[in-house]
């Protein structure tokens, strides 16, 4: 039986990542994958300088990620930048693990309203030519996008990761949802909402939300909780 503490899954840490360096003292995990809202005042590397080389260290980011070109920088500009789980799945002790990072915004994609725009490409297409040049701000990447969004679905996981909630919450999406049920995935661990809880949804996906700064192991169990 595998062990459930081989992988933990960290809530927004909001700055504070002692119950997350703790934890993998502690349980020892093989991967460790947080869920987004850093607050990064330096880069993600040297906050968890205590615990690289003991674990794997994976993440999403949150829509606090991208309010400040400094956060931003101090996470996708870090030693750990390629340890990105956004639109991808890989293989993590033994699962396969999907990431989504950022939310739902209304000028994007809010569903189950249609989206704004097809793509990135469309909303760039009838800007000015001064926000063509600069390129999509902070807020604009924080949004989730439909085609992205779209494309996930076509990938097989075991596990989802989300910042954003799916519909087991009163603060959550459907669309979440579906696309874990697309994808096959058996259980789906999100932050944001800074609350823990368990629920089921349909074809038997069991998700986990964990709270800022809290650690879960894989069967949902609080470990650390801030």
């Amino acid at each position: 039986m595998s062990r459930p503490e081989k992988i933990l899954f960290a809530g927004d840490p909001h700055g504070n990542f002692k119950p997350l360096i703790a934890a993998v003292h502690k349980y020892k995990p093989e991967a460790v994958v947080l869920l987004g809202d850093y607050d990064l005042d330096k880069p993600l590397e040297h906050c968890l300088d205590e615990i690289i080389g003991l674990t794997q260290i994976w993440w999403i980011a949150g829509n606090h990620d991208f309010e400040s070109p400094g956060k931003y920088h101090n996470l996708f500009n870090s030693a750990l930048a390629d340890n990105g789980l956004h639109l991808k799945v890989v293989d993590i002790a033994g699962l396969r693990v999907a990431g989504l990072s950022g939310i739902f915004l209304g000028r994007v994609w809010y569903p189950p309203q249609p989206p704004k725009w097809k793509d990135k490409q469309h909303y760039l297409h009838i800007q000015s030519r001064n926000i063509k040049n600069a390129g999509l701000s902070l807020k604009y990447q924080s949004a989730i996008w439909h085609d992205e969004f779209e494309a996930l679905k076509a990938l097989k996981a075991d596990i989802l990761v989300s910042h954003e909630a799916p519909g087991s919450h009163r603060h959550g999406f459907s669309a979440i949802s579906e696309l874990a049920s697309a994808m096959g995935v058996k259980k789906i661990f999100h932050g944001h909402l800074h609350e823990n809880y368990v629920r089921t949804i349909k074809n038997s996906i069991t998700v986990f939300g964990v709270a800022n700064s809290a650690v879960s192991d894989l069967h949902g169990n609080t470990l650390s909780d801030r």
